[in-house]
């Protein structure tokens, strides 16, 4: 167990950032000087739970902001600083809406049944003006900028100075790339525990934005903040080992379609979980009101939206809800930019151990160009046309909502519902050009 004050002797730590993440996916923190944090390590910094997107009232008592100092990072940029992950605590116990805790408590579920996930992902972002309005780099204009050499070496003292950070917190980070929008990137870290990798997850969001503003740029995770181009998104490639974590327990024939592409029966009941439930599942994985605006998006500059709309799944093809590529893991390609690290990863066990239980069938395997053929599949469910359609699929899957928690589910769906309210009951510049005249 780390000493978070012995940490700060040692690294020369002033400050600690004690965060945690709130149902919307908001990070939030308290910045305690080091001289305190023995106190704060028992006891949690203070927080109203009220004042940010969390389903409380001013009347709640203190929520208290528990460090985890195993996930304990010093940041590269700003070494006087540390960052660390925390658990929500209220009177004693554990606060059953906050993600960090939903996830942690379908983490102990699966090791109950002897199974341990491991996950990793791919978090695009866009680089931005400082006002969010225009790609950064002018020059960025190809038809097809995925991969762009040029592009991503005039980003260079950006993309490098992340990569570099990651490669100092061994992360084993193993490539970046300029995506398929203009204006936009994606790195990649190795695949790790759920919790491990929610928390790099996190942590990975703060630092890209912060490294930006750093060089005058925006970052933004946004699911489509460019109309035409390619949005956001964080595919999440999934694989499940016994508790040890040497055996894969994804890995080998099941028969039939399952195991021509290397899983398990097992993992063949995972994966059928995710796709039993993938219309609610949207409502995590895509959470915003913009996220529909990616995953039944129009055909986009660069040729395809790299976005799925109906829940099929394939072998090694990049047009389905979920892609196959080797034996043993899978990825998921619904989730966006906007998804909570921690609701992200507690969703997929939630679906992967509905599955297994209920020993799920995923459905028939398609190994076809979903863009160019996806209308001759007529007996697969289409992904929510938007946020309320998605919130409704929530809603009415029980047995989602009993894996995640019934407190968890009641206080999300409320504030979303609130959101897609305040959403609904904005007047836009759409509407006067469309209806002032009528």
């Amino acid at each position: 167990m780390t000493d978070l004050a012995a940490f700060a002797q040692e690294k020369g730590v002033k400050y600690f950032m004690i965060s945690f993440t709130d149902l919307f996916g908001g990070q939030r923190a308290k910045l305690v000087p080091a001289q305190a944090i023995a106190d704060m390590a028992e006891e949690g910094a203070g927080f109203a739970g009220f004042a940010t997107w969390l389903d409380m009232t001013p009347a709640h008592p203190d929520m208290l902001a528990v460090p985890d100092p195993e996930t304990v990072i010093q940041l590269p940029w700003k070494p006087e600083v540390a960052w660390v992950a925390a658990n929500c605590v209220m009177e004693g116990e554990e606060v059953e809406q906050a993600p960090r805790n939903v996830l942690r408590k379908l983490i102990r579920e699966a090791e109950a049944e002897g199974l341990r996930v491991k996950t990793g992902v791919e978090a695009e972002f866009f680089l931005l003006t400082p006002e969010g309005t225009a790609i950064s780099d002018e020059a960025d204009t190809a038809a097809k900028p995925c991969y762009d050499q040029q592009a991503v070496m005039r980003r260079y003292d950006v993309i490098a100075e992340i990569c570099d950070y990651m490669l100092e917190l061994g992360w084993g980070p193993y490539q970046n790339d300029h995506e398929d929008a203009n204006g936009q990137f994606e790195m990649n870290w190795e695949f790790d525990d759920a919790l491990v990798t929610a928390d790099r997850h996190s942590f990975f969001k703060f630092m890209v934005k912060s490294v930006a503003e750093k060089h005058g740029l925006r970052a933004t995770f946004m699911p489509k903040p460019i109309e035409g181009l390619t949005g956001n998104g964080c595919h999440a490639h999934i694989s499940v080992w016994d508790t040890s974590g040497t055996t894969n327990a994804f890995a080998g024939d099941a028969g039939g379609q399952i195991g021509e592409v290397g899983l398990s029966e097992q993992g063949g009941h995972f994966l059928g979980g995710i796709m039993k439930h993938a219309e609610a599942l949207a409502a995590i994985t895509n959470p915003t009101v913009n996220s529909y605006k990616r995953i039944n998006a129009p055909r986009t500059v660069s040729g395809a939206t790299w976005a799925p709309n109906t829940v099929t799944w394939t072998g090694n093809n990049r047009t389905h809800m979920v892609r196959v590529p080797g034996p043993g893991r899978f990825e998921l390609r619904l989730p966006d930019g906007a998804a909570n690290p921690y609701l992200l990863q507690a969703v997929i066990i939630a679906a992967g151990l509905s599955g297994i239980r209920s020993k799920a069938d995923p459905g028939p395997r398609y190994d076809i160009d979903m863009y160019a053929e996806g209308h001759t599949v007529t007996d697969a469910p289409q992904l929510p046309l938007n946020m309320l359609d998605a919130i409704r699929s929530f809603d009415a899957d029980d047995a989602l909502k009993e894996m995640l928690g019934a407190a968890f589910s009641a206080s999300f769906i409320k504030k979303k519902r609130e959101e897609w309210d305040s959403f609904v009951s904005h007047f836009s510049n759409w509407e006067r050009e469309h209806t002032l005249d009528i």
